[in-house]
């Protein structure tokens, strides 16, 4: 009897980040599971694409986020940190801003992600400008659709006006934070916004004794 075929890719491309991420997870995760994962976060992008050019970098960055946050469930062994995971509707405003304020702020004590459950085609630019004059770099960030794994990781949970659509599970911390959202917003508008983020994440910190973070690092100038 002979094998069926392999499943075909959507982009060709994306073989070679199947490959490296096989090589990354080898052991822990199946070439079909990591390929599996790979092909859902390009399609699950391509939806809601404007611009395909970068579509197989950023499936490959979804996928990494997700086999890792997959290992975390399956009890791999790490280093323990606190997990939170931000959700809104289109991951290209206040989940992003409050993602890389805390980030910025826990300095590698906790692990951060956001997510959309309607994720936009590209962040707002308004934000990363707001974001960049407080001296937090967005980097390759892109908005995320909001996946299983990434919630079932997740020790907290924030969510960001995405109300009934965000997934609910036992044992999650929920906060909600009712944050204006900055789209179509002016940028004095949207300062407000991220000083407004700045200061839940200022309470979310000293929430977390165990990350040992002075919430005195809180900027003083804008």
């Amino acid at each position: 009897m002979t094998a069926s075929p392999p499943p075909v890719l959507p982009d060709e491309r994306l073989a070679s980040g199947i490959a490296r991420l096989a090589l990354r997870y080898r052991g822990r995760f199946s070439p079909e599971t990591i390929q599996r994962l790979v092909t859902d976060s390009y399609e699950r992008l391509a939806e809601h694409a404007r611009i395909r050019t970068h579509l197989v970098v950023l499936a490959e960055h979804l996928a990494t986020e997700r086999l890792d946050a997959l290992a975390h469930i399956e009890g791999a062994p790490g280093c323990g940190l606190p997990r939170v995971l931000f959700v809104c509707s289109h991951n290209a405003g206040r989940s992003q801003m409050a993602a890389a304020l805390l980030a910025h702020r826990a300095g590698g004590h906790v692990v951060v992600s956001s997510a959309g459950t309607l994720p936009a085609a590209e962040v707002e630019p308004v934000v990363i400008q707001a974001l960049t004059e407080a001296g937090v770099d967005l980097g390759d960030a892109f908005p995320k659709p909001l996946t299983d794994e990434v919630v079932q990781a997740a020790d907290i949970v924030i969510t960001m006006g995405c109300g009934d659509a965000c997934p609910v599970l036992p044992g999650r911390r929920y906060l909600d934070w009712p944050v204006t959202d900055p789209e179509g917003a002016p940028v004095t508008v949207v300062r407000g916004i991220r000083d407004e983020i700045d200061a839940h994440i200022t309470e979310l910190l000293a929430s977390l004794p165990s990350t040992r973070i002075r919430t005195s690092h809180h900027r003083k100038n804008h």
